[in-house]
């Protein structure tokens, strides 16, 4: 029975996807976003036939574990651009610590301004960072490692809704530069976005997400001995 159940709950969440994935490049309109609209359909499927998350939960960890080969094979798209990354890797470098270091000093100013507690800052430090270094900065740094994961879902989702968009009303065209943005801000959401948009940006966007999350490791311990 549990692997007809398996079967079933991860059907429902592949047409899920399916669906967001047409809609969304039918009309182009970011809350259609795979991840995003995606969980809206599956958690609607569950409240109506009232299917408690327990249930669906074995579905869930069989396509987690698919997440490590899904990781690894980001290593194509850099390797058939390895050139253009060997030519830029400063600017790419340069670029991914300054968008990482302006996310953080904005949690560490919105905390200070909004009053919040020092474990909800620390929690919220490495939101842009992919959800596994999130959990370690945050429990070495003395934060909340769920608190952590949560706001490292919500920045990936945010991000890979609205970030296209917002980088297209900027006027910001360029694949690799789309490239950059979105997996510096939006890590693992952010570089299948780009995907969508080419290799090229892909590429770029699996690059910044790895920058990202090692320049995040070593300025987040700085940072808040600083304030």
């Amino acid at each position: 029975m549990i692997y007809i159940q398996i079967l079933l709950f991860s059907l429902l969440t592949i047409g899920a996807y399916r669906i967001s994935r047409w809609l969304f490049f039918r009309y182009g309109y970011p809350l259609f976003n795979m991840v995003l609209f995606g969980t809206i359909l599956v958690m609607s499927v569950l409240l109506l036939f009232k299917i408690p998350y327990s249930v669906y939960e074995p579905a869930k960890n069989v396509m987690t574990i698919l997440l490590g080969p899904a990781t690894v094979a980001l290593a194509v798209p850099l390797y058939k651009n390895r050139v253009l990354l060997r030519q830029q890797g400063l600017i790419i470098c340069g670029c991914v610590a300054a968008g990482s270091l302006v996310s953080m000093l904005l949690i560490i100013g919105f905390a200070r301004w909004g009053a919040l507690n020092d474990l909800v800052m620390v929690s919220a430090l490495p939101k842009s960072v992919t959800a596994p270094i999130a959990i370690e900065i945050a429990q070495l740094s003395g934060g909340d490692p769920s608190l952590a994961v949560a706001f490292v879902v919500a920045t990936g989702t945010f991000g890979g809704a609205m970030g296209p968009t917002l980088l297209r009303w900027l006027g910001i065209v360029h694949p690799e530069a789309r490239g950059i943005a979105l997996g510096t801000v939006a890590h693992a959401q952010g570089v299948g976005m780009a995907l969508l948009e080419g290799e090229s940006a892909g590429a770029m966007a699996s690059s910044a997400m790895a920058i990202a999350a090692i320049f995040t490791s070593f300025m987040a311990p700085v940072l808040l001995a600083m304030f």
